[in-house]
């Protein structure tokens, strides 16, 4: 039973591994969407006095996760993954993800990224908006995108792992995942 367990351990280890390269080679190709997801920011859900243009208010960057994100931006520049521009949610955890990993310069808070706590009616506009942009994006470099999970698993129905990286494939009027990369 043992070595069955260990066998099965490797070839999930194995398989994530070359999932992650196989996600570096798409991005290398530029055009690519990506929806990232904010690094470590300890906790569930949001407080109750939850405000989102005030940082004191929400689930913040651990240290941790502040060392997540400056290692996604070195692994961007070290791969040659070319980042042409970098969305991100306004929530203080997915902001300083973002300018960690990518600079200030390339970051840009996209409101359309804010799926907001109890607002089902606002964040299903929120997506649909979010989808239209993703179909449309044509650039030659790619477009990052900093979210939390819920704007992941709203457009692509999947939960991604604290800072990995979902790159979006487009076929006609759908989004699927093309490739992972998984940074921790």
């Amino acid at each position: 039973m043992l070595r069955i367990l260990i066998v099965l351990l490797a070839v999930l280890l194995v398989s994530e591994a070359h999932s992650t390269e196989a996600g570096w080679a798409l991005l290398r190709e530029g055009g690519h969407v990506v929806l990232l997801r904010h690094a470590n920011a300890p906790g569930t859900g949001e407080p109750a006095n939850f405000d989102i243009a005030k940082c004191a208010t929400q689930r913040n960057l651990s240290d941790r996760g502040r060392q997540q994100a400056r290692r996604i931006g070195a692994l961007f520049a070290a791969r040659a993954a070319p980042v042409e521009r970098v969305l991100t949610s306004s929530f203080c955890r997915c902001k300083d993800t973002a300018t960690l990993a990518f600079g200030d310069r390339l970051t840009e808070i996209y409101e359309p990224l804010d799926f907001l706590p109890g607002d089902e009616e606002g964040n299903e506009e929120r997506a649909a908006a979010l989808t239209q942009f993703i179909l449309d994006y044509t650039d030659s470099g790619n477009l990052v995108m900093v979210v939390n999970e819920d704007v992941v698993d709203r457009l692509l129905h999947v939960r991604p792992h604290e800072a990995e990286a979902i790159i979006v494939g487009r076929a006609g009027e759908d989004l699927h995942v093309a490739g992972r990369i998984r940074f921790n």
